[in-house]
C-alpha cells in the first residue's frame, strides 16, 4: 500500500480556509491546530482546577458499564482507567450510529482520532485516551437504517433495515427485532462478492447483530470489533448515566439559555460579516435542547415564559425544565449547538476530529464555550480517504488517466475516447446523411403536391419513413460499437462507481465491508501505522 496527497478542497469556504489559511478565520476558533503551542495551551488550560467539569469518577465507572456491556477489549477498558488519573487528556470525534458502521468516512474519523491521540501523547509526554462519540440521541433514523456497496453489476446497492419506528425517537432507543438484523445481513451477504474473507465476516456480524437491541449497540460493538487493537474508548451520547453527569450542565443551559441564544446569533453575524455563510439555522427563541416526551424526541423552543415543542406537545416553564435536568437529566437531549459545550464539560477535550460540516458549524460557538466557562479545544480536520484497488489503477493507467480527470472530467475523457475509436465519426455520417436526404426529398415532396395536394401527406408520410429506417441502422450500428468495445465500456464505469458512486467520493457512500470481504483487515490496520499529520489533505490510497 502507497499513499499520496491531493488537494481537494471542502465545500464549505470556511472550511477550506481553516485549513489553508487560518489567519483569516483564527477570530472565530480558539487555537491553531499547526501552531506546536496549542497542545500545551489546551492542556494547561485543562489542568485548571477550577473549569466546569463533570464528575471524572462517576465518568469513569459510566464508561466501563457501556464498554462492557458492548464488548470492548481489555485494552479499550485500561483506557477507561486511564481517565482516573486527572493528568490524562481525551482525543474525541464522533458521528451519529450507522448500519454496519455507515460510510467509510466513520472509520476514517476513527482512525483519526485514534492517530491524534497517540501522536499527541507522544508530544505533551503524557496520556491521551481516543474516544469516539455516538451521537444515539439523533433521531434521523432514516439516514442511519442503511448502507451501500457496490454490487458485482457495477450497481450501488443499498442495504438497509427492514424496520420502521412510529416516534422520532434517537437511534438509541429504537429497538430492532431479530429478523430484521437477519434480513439486513442476508442483504449483505448476497450483494457481497464470494471470497476467502466473506464467510469469516459474515458469521462476525451475525454475531453482533444477535447480539444488539438497537442500531447504537451494533454500531458500537462493530467498532469496539474494527479497533480492538488499538483502546479505542466508545460512548452513547444517549447513555441514561451519561446523563447523570450531564445534570449541572443542563442546568445551566436551560438558565442561561436567553444569553446562548444571543451568543450564536452574534456569532452569525460576525462569521457572515467575514463573508461566511452559517452552516445552521439559527433564529430567536430557539432553545438549542429537545425533550424526550412519551417516546418522541421533540425539539423545543421558547415563547414568551414557556419552553414549548412546535406542535405545542409539550410545556415548560424554566423553573419546571429545571427541575427536569436535577431529577429527570435522562429526559433532556442536546442539539447540535450544545453537544459540543456537554461534550467538554463531561471530557477533559484536548483536540476534537470533525469533519467539514462540522468544522464550519464550529465556528459559531467560540463565544458559546466561553459563556459556560469552558474553551474551545483544538479542531483537527479528519482524515479523507480514495481507496484505489489494484484493478482501478490498471484501468486507469490504460485510459491515461490521472486521478484528477476521474473527479473533475471523466466523462470529457471518456468522449474522447469513444472520439478516437470512431464512434463520432459514425454519429457525424448519419446526421450527415439525414440532413442531405431532407434538403433533397424536400422539394420532391414541393412538387408532387403542387401537382395535386393530396400528395402532400403521403409524401411527408413517405419522408418520415425513410428517417425512420436510416435512425434504425443508426441504432443497430451504436449497439455494434458497444458490443465491439463493451469491455472497456464496462472499466470506464468500473472506475465511475469505484471513485465517485452517486456523483460523490467514494468515502462518504461505500461501506468498509465491501473492501472487507476482498482484503481482510489488514489495509486498516496499515492505514492506522501511516505516518499521516492534520494537514487536512485528501490521500489517495493505492492497493
Amino acid at each position: 500500500m502507497r499513499m499520496e496527497r491531493y488537494r481537494w478542497e471542502p465545500a464549505q469556504p470556511i472550511t477550506r480556509d481553516y485549513i489553508y489559511d487560518f489567519a483569516s478565520v483564527a477570530s472565530l476558533y480558539e487555537h491553531n491546530p499547526w501552531n506546536e503551542s496549542s497542545d500545551r495551551e489546551r492542556a494547561a488550560w485543562l489542568d485548571l482546577e477550577a473549569r466546569p467539569q463533570a464528575d471524572r469518577e462517576g465518568l469513569v465507572r459510566t464508561l466501563i458499564a457501556y464498554n462492557e456491556k458492548i464488548g470492548n477489549t481489555d485494552r479499550a477498558l485500561r483506557s477507561i482507567e486511564e481517565l482516573r488519573d486527572p493528568e490524562t487528556l481525551v482525543v474525541t470525534g464522533g458521528q451519529q450510529a450507522g448500519l454496519f458502521t455507515g460510510p467509510l468516512l466513520v472509520l476514517y474519523k476513527a482512525i483519526t482520532v485514534i492517530t491524534e491521540a497517540r501522536k499527541s501523547a507522544e508530544r505533551l509526554g503524557r496520556k491521551v485516551v481516543p474516544v469516539f462519540w455516538i451521537a444515539g440521541e439523533d433521531h434521523d433514523l432514516e439516514e442511519a437504517n442503511h448502507t451501500f456497496v457496490l454490487s458485482e453489476t457495477l450497481t450501488v446497492q443499498k442495504i438497509k433495515l427492514n424496520e420502521s419506528s412510529d416516534k422520532k425517537t434517537s437511534v438509541s432507543r429504537w429497538s430492532i427485532d431479530p429478523e430484521s438484523w437477519e434480513d439486513a445481513v442476508a442483504q449483505l451477504e448476497q450483494t457481497l462478492m464470494n471470497t476467502e474473507f466473506k464467510p469469516e465476516l459474515i458469521d462476525r456480524l451475525k454475531s453482533i447483530c444477535a447480539a444488539s437491541d438497537t442500531l447504537t449497540d451494533q454500531f458500537a460493538r462493530t467498532l469496539a470489533w474494527l479497533f480492538r487493537e488499538y483502546g479505542l474508548v466508545l460512548v452513547d451520547s444517549d447513555d441514561p448515566g451519561l446523563r447523570k453527569l450531564e445534570a449541572d450542565m443542563f442546568r445551566s443551559i436551560v438558565s442561561r439559555q436567553s444569553e446562548l441564544n444571543r451568543s450564536l446569533l452574534e456569532a452569525k453575524s460576525g462569521l457572515e460579516g467575514l463573508g461566511y455563510t452559517a452552516q445552521v439555522e439559527l433564529n430567536e427563541g430557539q432553545a438549542h435542547l429537545f425533550v424526550f416526551h412519551e417516546g418522541e424526541r421533540l425539539l423545543l423552543t421558547r415563547q414568551g415564559e414557556k419552553f414549548t415543542d412546535r406542535k405545542g406537545t409539550v410545556s415548560f416553564t424554566e423553573g419546571e425544565l429545571l427541575e427536569l435536568a436535577a431529577h429527570s437529566p435522562e429526559r433532556l437531549s442536546n442539539n447540535v449547538m450544545t453537544r459540543p459545550l456537554m461534550q467538554d464539560y463531561l471530557f477533559p477535550v484536548l483536540s476534537v476530529v470533525l469533519g467539514p460540516s462540522e468544522m464550519a458549524y464550529w465556528g459559531l460557538l467560540r463565544n458559546a464555550f466561553a459563556l459556560f466557562g469552558l474553551q474551545m479545544p483544538i479542531l483537527v480536520p479528519r482524515y479523507e480517504f480514495t481507496l484505489l484497488e489494484g484493478t482501478i489503477q490498471k484501468q486507469m493507467a490504460k485510459f491515461g488517466l490521472e486521478f484528477e480527470d476521474v473527479i473533475r472530467r471523466l466523462d470529457e475523457k471518456q468522449n474522447a475516447w469513444l472520439e478516437a475509436q470512431g464512434s463520432l465519426q459514425v454519429e457525424e455520417l448519419f446526421t450527415d446523411a439525414k440532413a442531405k436526404f431532407a434538403q433533397l426529398y424536400g422539394p420532391v415532396v414541393e412538387a408532387v403536391s403542387g401537382i395535386n395536394p393530396g400528395l402532400r401527406k403521403l409524401g411527408e408520410t413517405n419522408m418520415l419513413k425513410i428517417v425512420e429506417q436510416i435512425d434504425f441502422l443508426e441504432a443497430r450500428a451504436g449497439d455494434a460499437f458497444r458490443s465491439q468495445h463493451e469491455s472497456a465500456l464496462r472499466h470506464w464505469e468500473r472506475i465511475r462507481m469505484s471513485v465517485m458512486p452517486l456523483g460523490k467520493p467514494q468515502e462518504r457512500v461505500y461501506n468498509v465491508f465491501q473492501y472487507w470481504v476482498k482484503y481482510g483487515g489488514g489495509w486498516l490496520r496499515e492505514l492506522m501505522d501511516m505516518p499521516l499529520s492534520r494537514d487536512g489533505s485528501h490521500r489517495i490510497v493505492y492497493f
